[in-house]
């Protein structure tokens, strides 16, 4: 079949799926449903040269991270000069044999001790709560505790309105006050 019939078959096909289909489901309708002999890399190409496209059409995006919603009161010197003044946090991620578990820390910077931990098999917004939780019961700070997040790929922790109640903890950089 010559490139002038398939991209009639394959244009008819598509408009058929209401723009849907795409190269995978088009070689399929072909193959199966027409019983054409083609190839799918063939379909992709010839889909390409007609502005073809599939509505699942999945692309990878290089995230660019977002600007600081607050100012970095740490200025990146993880020194502290007393207890429970720099505290920092982060998540991990362990593959285990029956999926992943994630732990989430956070860390004083003044005697480098753990000072709350949580433990969990998803990377949602009560795991950081959890962790942030038990070192808030643990050291009952004072006010002007600063707590240091590296902003990773998370995202969705927004903490003013999920627990407004704990230490008046905001989000991003902030201060413990």
């Amino acid at each position: 079949m010559s490139d002038a019939l398939l991209a009639n078959s394959i244009r008819d096909i598509h408009q058929g799926s209401r723009g849907c289909y795409g190269a995978p489901r088009v070689h399929a309708e072909l193959r199966l449903g027409a019983g054409v002999r083609v190839g799918r890399k063939r379909v992709a190409r010839v889909m390409r040269i007609l502005g073809l496209a599939g509505i699942g059409a999945r692309h990878k995006r290089r995230h660019r991270p977002a600007p600081a919603v607050h100012d970095d009161l740490v200025a990146r010197r993880f020194v502290a000069e007393r207890p429970d003044q720099i505290w920092c946090t982060d998540i991990t991620e362990h593959p285990t044999g029956t999926g992943k578990v994630y732990c989430c820390g956070v860390l004083d910077t003044f005697s480098r001790r753990i000072v709350g931990w949580s433990i969990a098999d998803h990377m949602r917004t009560d795991l950081v709560v959890d962790a942030l939780q038990m070192a808030l019961w643990r050291r009952l700070p004072e006010a002007g505790t600063i707590m240091h997040s590296d902003r990773g790929s998370q995202g969705g922790f927004n903490w003013s309105s999920q627990h407004p109640d704990l230490g008046g903890m905001r989000r991003g950089y902030s201060r413990l006050e």
